[in-house]
């Protein structure tokens, strides 16, 4: 029966996952699109091998930064890795691609390369908040679920529009809702408090191990384009450059907006799924609301 450890960026689900995973002796199963791809370890979080510690990880750095990632292809790769898994413990905070995982969305239209780079363009000379209040008109429920600043989900979501002629929204619509069975799931879920804590902790840990060298590598090696077409989060202040310390700053604030509306989305999305808080409860609550004891 396969698990899923779900919640928001730092709030310690990867542990979490590593936990389970030894107690059922299988293996954690990457679900996030960023986390797959190499040469972004440290600003995606991927884990290290110490996190590891000795469980299989199946899923982490195995795409090429010329990858371009959306919810039904992502989805139905992750759902190779899991096939070829015994006990496999899902790791994800993303709820669209979870979506994409799980089978619940719409096939989604190709859309022309030449249209993609026009909407690219259109967002470079006016900017994305411009961008946003278009897409807004067009279909103001994908506006609502979108940050004004997520460039990349903002473009593909008015590329869709462009394409098709229908709201983006309708096309991710779910064909499904829900936890399908015969998955069991567990949202971990801190404190308002100590999730912008958790956010700021883990971005000075990123940046202490190397995330601005990493930026730099990528950039040395000709990758800004590959930057610029998958918007990991963080990785664009950094690439703006100025002072390190404003530049931290700032992704500490994006990063907890971030964490902010996946929170929510679980919330809303799964209202029935249990949460388990790592800062007030025992790791035996975990498993307990997972029925491992």
């Amino acid at each position: 029966m396969p698990i899923a450890i779900l919640g928001p960026t730092a709030s310690g689900k990867s542990g979490l996952a590593v936990a389970v995973a030894r107690h059922l002796g299988g293996t954690v199963v990457n679900g996030d699109p960023y986390q797959a791809i190499q040469g972004l370890a440290l600003g995606t979080g991927q884990p290290d091998e110490a996190e590891r510690d000795g469980v299989t990880h199946l899923g982490y750095g195995v795409l090429p930064l010329s990858a371009r990632p959306n919810p039904t292809t992502f989805g139905g790769l992750v759902r190779e890795w899991l096939s070829t898994c015994r006990e496999p413990v899902l790791v994800t905070g993303s709820g669209l691609y979870l979506r994409g995982i799980w089978n619940q969305l719409s096939d989604l239209p190709e859309v022309d390369p030449a249209l993609v780079e026009r909407v690219r363009r259109w967002g470079r000379s006016l900017g994305t908040p411009v961008l946003h209040r278009f897409l807004a008109a067009v279909d103001a429920r994908r506006g609502s679920e979108l940050h004004p600043n997520d460039s990349a989900r903002v473009q593909r979501a008015l590329a869709l529009h462009l394409v098709t002629g229908r709201p983006s929204s309708e096309l991710l619509s779910d064909v499904g809702s829900g936890v399908p069975a015969p998955w069991r799931v567990l949202v971990v879920s801190p404190g308002r408090e100590a999730r912008r804590d958790r956010v700021m902790a883990r971005v000075a840990t990123q940046v202490q191990a190397g995330w601005v060298e990493e930026v730099a590598h990528l950039l040395a090696s000709g990758h800004v384009e590959d930057l610029v077409a998958l918007r990991p989060l963080g990785y664009g202040a950094w690439l703006a450059g100025g002072d390190p310390r404003a530049i931290q700053a700032a992704v500490v604030q994006e990063t907890q907006a971030y964490a902010k509306r996946q929170a929510t989305w679980f919330r809303n999305q799964l209202p029935r799924a249990p949460h388990w808080d790592p800062d007030a409860e025992p790791l035996e609550a975990a498993f307990e609301r997972l029925g491992l004891r």
